[in-house]
Parts: C-alpha cells; structure tokens; sequence
C-alpha cells in the first residue's frame, strides 16, 4: 500500500498537538533528568512503536464497518477527545508538578539503573502511561477513517517521537514558556475540527 504524504502529515499534525500536553510528555522529560535521555528516548519510543501498532491494528479492524459507521464513531471520537482535552485544561498548569512528581517517584523506584536496563525502565513507564491514550485512540480512528494503516502509522508515531524528543531536548524550556492549558485548547480545536470534517463527510456521504 503506497504512503498518502496528505494522510501523514495530518495524523502527525492531530497527535502532535493533542500528545504534547499530555501526562507522558511530562514522564519522558522527567525520566530523561534521571537517566542518559538517548537511552530514555528509545525505550520511550519503542513503547510508542508497540502502542500504536496496536491501535493501528484495531483501526483496521473498524475500517471494514460500514462507511456511515466508521464515519459517526470517528466523529463522536474526536468530540470525546475535544471534551477530554477541555475539561482538563482548567486544572492542567496546577497538576504540573504533581504529574512530575508522579513519574519522579516512579523513576526513583527503580533505584541506580543504567544501559539497556534505562531503556527497559521507560519502556515499560510509558507502555503504562500510553495505554488507552487519546492519542491511541484518535489513532485508531483515523485508520478507521482514511483505511490507511501505513501512512496513519507514519504520521502517529512520528508525531510520537517528535514529542518525546521535545520533552528529552527541550521539555524544561518548553513548559517555562508555554503553559499546559494552552496546549490542551490547541489540541481540543484540532480534534473538533476533525469531528466537523467527519460529521461532513457523514452528511455528504
């Protein structure tokens, strides 16, 4: 199946905003104050390449329903994500710290950790945090939506791996500068405008 750049670039662009403020951008960054955070950026990113296999996955499965089906669940998805992202807003730049905290006592848990075992550790940190995601499941939603499993797999884990990158290089900066609830509005715009576009298609189908 040959990679549709538009269905990249859109999946990378919904997850992109909607992962950003999400609690795993916070885990990767504060893994990656305790541990070499090359090691800490590949155990994370396997854990997204497992996740979103898996969401891709069962996105396939949901493509094979009805068009009028796949159109509504894709829409009502995406209002839940809206909903999500908004209500979590209002207490997001005051749960900051202890989401870090959180993910501190989690790290320190592991006690001296180092080489493989590093990447082991925010493996199974973020497999834990990841899963059932909104990125997961917006995931699953635009395979089910596009049928395109490949390019929808590019895009999300891309997306993933440029987020976790941010949170290792530059995370501390980031958040000093932007605030959390910012970034949850700007992923809840993203995915009421996808929910528009499917409840379009749903009405001109």
């Amino acid at each position: 199946m040959p990679v549709d750049p538009l269905v990249v670039a859109l999946t990378f662009a919904a997850i992109f905003v909607v992962e950003l403020p999400d609690k795993t951008f916070i885990a990767t960054l504060v893994l990656s104050t305790r541990f070499r955070p090359v090691l800490v950026w590949l155990g994370v990113a396997l854990a997204f390449a497992v996740q979103t296999g898996l969401a891709v996955a069962l996105g396939k499965a949901a493509s094979f329903l009805p068009d009028d089906v796949v159109r509504g669940a894709a829409m009502v998805m995406f209002l839940i994500g809206a909903a999500l992202l908004l209500r979590e807003a209002r207490g997001a730049d005051e749960g900051e710290a202890d989401t870090e905290q959180e993910y501190a006592e989690k790290a320190a848990a592991r006690g001296e950790t180092h080489g493989a075992k590093v990447v082991l550790t925010s493996f199974l940190v973020l497999f834990a945090a990841e899963w059932g995601d909104l990125s997961q499941l917006l995931t699953l939603s635009l395979v089910a939506k596009y049928d395109d499993p490949v390019s929808v797999f590019i895009g999300a884990w891309g997306a993933l791996l440029a987020v976790s990158g941010l949170a290792v290089i530059v995370g501390r900066v980031l958040l000093a500068r932007v605030k959390l609830s910012v970034l949850h509005y700007l992923g809840a715009g993203v995915c009421l405008l996808l929910a528009g576009l499917s409840g379009y298609e749903l009405l001109a189908g």
